[in-house]
Order: C-alpha cells, then sequence, then structure tokens
C-alpha cells in the first residue's frame, strides 16, 4: 500500500520559510564550506546519477538520450564545476577606488546573500532549469526552496529524491506538487524569486512578488526570430536552424527559432534546403524518429494544433503538418507567409511548427522585428559583416548569435536573460552568483584627518572649499586654500 502522500497547506509552507530563515539567520549558508560541499554533492548527482535523469526525461517528454546526456547534465556539470572552481573569487570583495572627498579611505564591495529564495523551474528541461539557478542561490550563500514543474512529474520526483538524499535539509528543499502548492508557496515572503516558465504565469509571480517587495528573476520566452540572408552558406544555416529547432526538445524551448524572415526570392532554395535536411536527419517519416522528442501533454498537443487548423494557416503548410495526438506527435511542420496577424504568429509557438515569412528586401525584417515585444533571442545567418554589426546594434532582445542557434546559452561569461515582455534579471556562471547576491556597498574611513570645513557654523570659505572637494578638483582646492578663490 502506497503511503499517504504529505499534506502541505498554508501552515506547512510557513513553516517551511520559517525553518530555512532559521538556518540562514544561523549563518549555516553563508560559509565557503558549507557553499563548497553543497555544490560537490550536485556534482555528485550529475555523475552518479546521469542515467536516472535521462529515463525521467524519457518519461516525461520521450526526449533522446544524447539531449538529455548533453543538454541538461552536462550543462548542470559545466555549471558545477565553474562554481567550485571560481566560488573564492566571486565571494572576494571587489576593491572600490574613493576621492578626495572621502579621503583618507578604503571602499570595497561585498557579495552577501539575500536569504531565503524560491526558485521555481518550467517542464521542457526539467533538470537544467531547476538545479542551474539552485547552483546560483547555493554559490551566493542562500536558503533555498525549489518548486519543480508538475507537468514533468517524473523528472519532478527524482529531483525531490536526489535533492533530499544529497543536500542538507535545513536549508535547500524541494517543494512538489501543482497550482495550489505554488501559490502556497508565492503567499510566504521570499528574499528573491526566480521563476522560469511563460510571460502569462510571470505576471501572476511579479504580482505576488509585489505583496512583499520581493524582487524577482523572470526566465520568460518570445518569439524568437531567425532572418536569413541569400548570402550565407545555405547547408550550414540550415543544418544549424534544425539542429535548434526539432533538434532542442521538438522546438520545446524558450530559445527555439519561431519565426523565419527571409525574402521572397530566397525563400523556395531555403524551403527545399529544409525539406532535404529534415529527411536526412530524421527520415522519411519523421514521426517514426526516436532522435525527436514527443510534445509534453495533450493540453499542448490541442494548442499546438488550433495553431495549425486556423483558417488561413491550414493552407499554408509546405511540409509535414501529421500529427498523432494518442503518441503526442507532431512532425515538423513549415509553413510558408502565414498572416502575421493569425494566432501562430501572435502567441510563443512553444512546439515543432516553424513559420517562414517573406519579404520584399531583408530590411523590412527590421521593421517586423521592432513591432513585436522583445524576444528572448534573435538569430541571424548572412556573411555580411555590416548586416551582422547592424543586427546586434539595433535589435533590441535577450540574446543575439550570429551564424548559429541557441549556443550562446553554453557561454558562461554570456548573461542569459530576457528584456522587457521576454523577462528580466540574468543568470549562468558569475551572474547567477550575482542574481543572488546584494552588492553592499561597505568604506572604511579613519578617524584622523577630520576636517572642520564640514561642519557648522558654515562660510562662504567653507562653501568654496566643500564645492572643490566634491569636485576632486586639486587646482581649485589650493586656490581655496590660499585664498585666490
Amino acid at each position: 500500500m502506497a503511503a499517504a502522500k504529505k499534506v502541505f497547506g498554508a501552515a506547512e509552507a510557513s513553516d517551511l520559510v520559517n525553518e530555512l530563515r532559521r538556518s540562514f539567520d544561523d549563518g549555516v549558508t553563508r560559509g565557503y564550506d558549507w557553499r563548497i560541499t553543497q555544490l560537490k554533492k550536485l556534482l555528485v548527482i550529475c555523475d552518479n546519477h546521469e542515467h536516472e535523469i535521462v529515463e525521467a526525461l524519457r518519461d516525461d517528454l520521450g526526449k533522446p538520450e544524447l539531449e538529455s546526456s548533453v543538454f541538461e547534465v552536462a550543462l548542470l556539470r559545466n555549471s558545477c564545476k565553474l562554481a567550485l572552481k571560481q566560488l573564492k573569487n566571486w565571494m572576494a570583495p571587489d576593491k572600490a577606488k574613493t576621492s578626495l572627498t572621502t579621503f583618507p579611505a578604503s571602499a570595497e564591495i561585498v557579495s552577501e546573500p539575500l536569504g531565503v529564495v524560491l526558485v521555481i523551474s518550467a517542464w521542457n528541461y526539467p533538470f537544467l532549469l531547476s538545479i542551474d539557478p539552485v547552483i546560483g542561490a547555493i554559490s551566493a550563500g542562500n536558503a533555498v526552496v525549489l518548486k519543480p514543474s508538475e507537468l514533468a512529474p517524473a523528472s519532478s520526483a527524482l529531483l525531490a529524491k536526489l535533492l533530499e538524499q544529497y543536500l542538507d535539509p535545513s536549508a535547500v528543499r524541494v517543494v512538489e506538487g501543482n497550482v495550489n502548492e505554488t501559490t502556497l508557496l508565492l503567499d510566504q515572503k521570499w528574499d528573491k524569486i526566480f521563476y522560469t516558465g511563460s510571460s502569462k504565469i510571470g505576471r501572476v509571480i511579479m504580482t505576488a512578488a509585489a505583496k512583499h517587495l520581493t524582487p524577482v528573476v523572470l526566465e520568460l520566452g518570445g518569439k524568437s526570430p531567425v532572418v536569413v540572408d541569400s548570402n550565407t552558406d545555405l547547408k550550414v544555416t540550415v543544418r544549424r536552424i534544425i539542429a535548434g529547432k526539432w533538434g532542442c526538445n521538438n522546438g520545446q524551448a524558450c530559445v527555439s527559432p519561431d519565426y523565419i524572415l527571409t525574402t521572397k526570392e530566397f525563400a523556395p532554395k531555403l524551403i527545399d534546403a529544409m525539406k532535404h535536411e529534415l529527411e536526412t536527419f530524421y527520415g522519411k517519416k519523421p514521426m517514426d524518429s526516436k532522435d525527436m522528442s514527443r510534445i509534453v501533454n495533450s493540453n499542448h498537443f490541442d494548442r499546438l494544433s488550433k495553431l495549425l487548423e486556423e483558417k488561413e494557416v491550414s493552407d499554408k503548410i509546405v511540409y509535414g503538418g501529421d500529427k498523432d495526438r494518442e503518441n503526442l506527435k507532431i512532425a515538423p511542420t513549415i509553413l510558408l507567409d502565414v498572416p502575421l496577424d493569425s494566432l501562430i504568429m501572435s502567441e510563443e509557438i512553444f512546439g515543432p511548427l516553424l513559420p517562414i515569412i517573406t519579404l520584399n528586401n531583408l530590411e523590412e525584417s527590421f521593421d517586423v522585428i521592432h513591432s513585436r515585444p522583445k524576444p528572448l533571442a534573435a538569430y541571424l545567418f548572412t556573411h555580411n559583416q555590416k548586416l551582422k554589426e547592424r543586427f546586434a546594434m539595433t535589435v533590441s532582445a535577450g540574446g543575439i548569435v550570429v551564424n548559429d542557434i541557441a549556443v550562446h546559452l553554453a557561454l558562461h561569461t554570456l548573461p542569459f536573460g530576457g528584456v522587457g515582455e521576454s523577462g528580466m534579471g540574468a543568470y549562468h556562471g558569475k551572474f547567477s552568483f550575482d542574481a543572488f547576491s546584494h552588492k553592499k556597498a561597505v568604506l572604511y574611513r579613519s578617524l584622523f584627518g577630520d576636517a572642520p570645513v564640514r561642519y557648522p557654523p558654515y562660510s562662504r570659505g567653507k562653501l568654496r572649499l566643500l564645492k572643490a572637494l566634491v569636485d576632486s578638483n586639486i587646482f581649485n582646492i589650493f586656490k581655496v586654500l590660499l585664498g585666490l578663490s
């Protein structure tokens, strides 16, 4: 007989936060040794439980082993190793310059942990998007609660099991559940909330956080465009688009290409090349391919079907379009020139559908992108150096990648996050540490050399000298002291 599920109500949510706050206030999480110990245990999870993680991802998403091992476990392993290597440097205060105004003095910026933080993760990369922010939270010295997505139940259960088994339960906890548990957690006072998911739920998170003036990081999404110039290596371009779209969880990724912009003249060549490479990658019957994830559940399957079946969209399919609801599979599907006001061009697709919008010239692509909410990523394929520079400088997006798709995620030296409706805040590498830290200004002054000029009674001479000191202008200071000003 299965054990009864533990009740998680308002009292349990409050008790959980209070318990973690006591641990934080007692200094459990602040020390270097505690942080290093937890990070090493996260690395052990990656090293010793990769097979279980791959199986859970197969259960939840039908995700191929290569995608699970590389895009989830290997990336997490790299994040752990980087944090272990760099933590002392990250924790060390940064020296700051002083001025004549505070002389003699020294100054520094101290990274201090925020306190007790909440991480709410997504279902599409349930291990990477859960543990990667937790690495940042632990590195920065916080107590943390992780709420995995209930839409990936096997992954959620495994996360709860492994983190309970390996990490310090006085400071790191996992809460499983659905909307009810998430709502109860959001009712609590946190020192930061880190959320990955849709813009719709992002607004709910931000509203809940506002009650306590809690800062948030929102990793959302949007419609990430791909601009394809005719002056490109067509084969490489197409293969990289396919790998970044269908080879990344079958389009169920926040940085997945959402639509392509190219010229009317070049579109036929692009479509023919995509058809050829898709068949090379996934065969003549892509629905039978073992190298592609399935749709996460029937609700998302129906949502994608609705996008395809909309009037003036269904007849725009130029490749694919096959669906199998029983097995939650949709073939890679390319559409040509769907209406810009259609559903498929209005909401984030998050699936294996890819519209191509044709333009008279590539110049028009800037107008299309600028007319829409800022995306999480924007992509350009071209040999044209001036076009690369203009795209990077004028297109506003969370990140820009030229001549590839989504690979910026693998660089810990680059911040990953959105702008505008695609999110706020960023993480990865040291940016994760900074996301969960408060940068505290610290100034050390000597008790010697006290200047009467700052104290009443005030005079014109004091005013002139203080203005010169604030300006840090040596010449004016000497003029005032010599009575020349």
